[in-house]
């Protein structure tokens, strides 16, 4: 080679070493993950919404990637698996990535049809199939540099708790999954899989005011949690935080009800509240997340709220309280929630974008955050012969409530297509009733 020749090529080695960087590495755990990260924005949801009139304005919204099947780990049917989300969240230059888990065996037990896609008995393949594959996905050092929260199992504990006996609303399908351990096992064994990967954060469910709100589930919820968390290897120091309402529709603040009494009646006694001690989602959360710090989880722990269809804009959005003829014309004519029931959890009316997604919002609240992407839907609204999902009667808007009890609508939006699929009139109702406004 001749000397001209050398040090040409001296200058292409010198120039990849002024351009090249090395990979990121991983740090600490930071106390609030949200806090200054640049979160993941799915360009496929993203690319939906864009699409729908005014989307636009909501399109570059972080949402979290749902796991709810093995099949979606690794990607199917033209969805993008995890190592695609990943990947493009290091080509966006993004920090952080959302992920909600939920495949735990005989997932959905206290709904009136189970999606799920293992049995009961499927510890074993939800352990080695499902998590043990994210687990070993998210440990590459090529991810190194993203914070990952994992919101794990949602909808699934809370179940143990207010779907067994001696609760009215007890399964058989509940009780079969406290008794074999199901859920409890899969989130413990998550907690330790995740738990030993430094980036990951993971936050554990706690529902909402209208589903644990009242004050004789705080102990054996609390008591329940305890035990997962030190579970199949897991201890609490595996559980980063909480998370309420996860693609649910809890409001934020009840903003118009302020008095604890009318015409001499407690408004505990009307018919939303129902003896429930909290009106709405960051009083609840706020309570739970400290008395679980006293229990023994992490004292910084925080709370993420899912504010992707909590909004109530719109035209029925009331502007002021009730009228104070008693407590139930006081309470329904002032709440934002206007949900027919506080249960109703399906494809809701009138329901609307909430707040948009903030890092630390509020004291010990770690995000308001889409957890559930807006537009998804819940459930198919008639039965839909195409074996994708089991038709829940909670998804039905002409169903008026369980067997033998007085009429109670599900509140459910009519031609919804089957979970999980895109519902452009969801989004648009979502869009046009959003709260604050877009």
């Amino acid at each position: 080679m001749t000397p001209l020749a050398r040090l040409a090529a001296a200058l292409v080695t010198l120039a990849a070493a002024l351009v090249w960087s090395p990979p990121a590495q991983a740090v600490g755990r930071v106390d609030n993950p949200y806090a200054g990260a640049r979160p993941y924005v799915d360009p496929q949801w993203s690319a939906r919404a864009a699409a729908e009139p005014g989307g636009g304005a909501v399109a570059g919204e972080p949402t979290a990637v749902w796991l709810d099947s093995i099949a979606s780990v690794h990607g199917r049917n033209g969805r993008m698996g995890l190592r695609d989300h990943l990947d493009e969240a290091l080509r966006q230059g993004a920090d952080l990535v959302q992920l909600v888990l939920r495949n735990a065996p005989g997932r959905d037990c206290g709904w009136l049809s189970t999606n799920g896609e293992l049995a009961a008995d499927e510890l074993p393949r939800y352990r080695a199939e499902f998590v043990d594959p994210i687990a070993d996905v998210l440990a590459d050092p090529a991810y190194a540099g993203l914070r990952v929260v994992v919101v794990v199992e949602p909808n699934s504990l809370p179940f143990l708790v207010t779907h067994v006996l001696p609760e009215a609303d007890a399964t058989a399908r509940c009780e079969e999954v406290k008794a074999n351990g199901a859920y409890v096992g899969a989130v413990g064994y998550a907690l330790a899989r995740l738990g030993a990967i430094g980036t990951t954060y993971s936050y554990l469910d706690i529902g909402h005011h209208g589903s644990l709100g009242w004050s004789y589930y705080r102990e054996p919820f609390t008591a329940l949690l305890l035990t997962t968390a030190n579970t199949a290897g897991s201890t609490t120091a595996d559980v980063h935080g909480f998370v309420a309402n996860t693609a649910n529709y809890s409001v934020l603040r009840e903003e118009h009800i302020t008095k604890s009494t009318i015409a001499g009646q407690p408004i505990l006694q009307s018919r939303w509240v129902d003896w429930n001690p909290f009106i709405d989602e960051l009083s609840y959360a706020d309570a739970v997340r400290r008395h679980l710090v006293a229990a023994g989880f992490r004292a910084g722990a925080g709370v993420v709220v899912d504010t992707s269809r909590n909004g109530w804009g719109g035209p029925a959005r009331p502007t002021g309280p009730g009228w104070e003829l008693n407590v139930d014309t006081y309470v329904d004519g002032g709440r934002l929630d206007r949900r027919l029931r506080i249960g109703n959890w399906c494809n809701q009316v009138g329901a609307g974008l909430g707040e948009p997604p903030t890092a630390s919002p509020a004291p010990d609240v770690d995000a308001y955050a889409w957890l559930k992407p807006p537009g998804v839907s819940d459930g198919a609204s008639i039965p839909i012969p195409t074996g994708d999902e089991s038709f829940n009667r909670m998804c039905d808007p002409t169903y008026t409530g369980w067997p033998d009890s007085t009429p109670d609508p599900t509140g459910a939006r009519p031609d919804s297509p089957p979970a999980g699929q895109w519902d452009a009139g969801q989004f648009r109702d979502l869009l046009r009733n959003a709260h604050p406004p877009r």
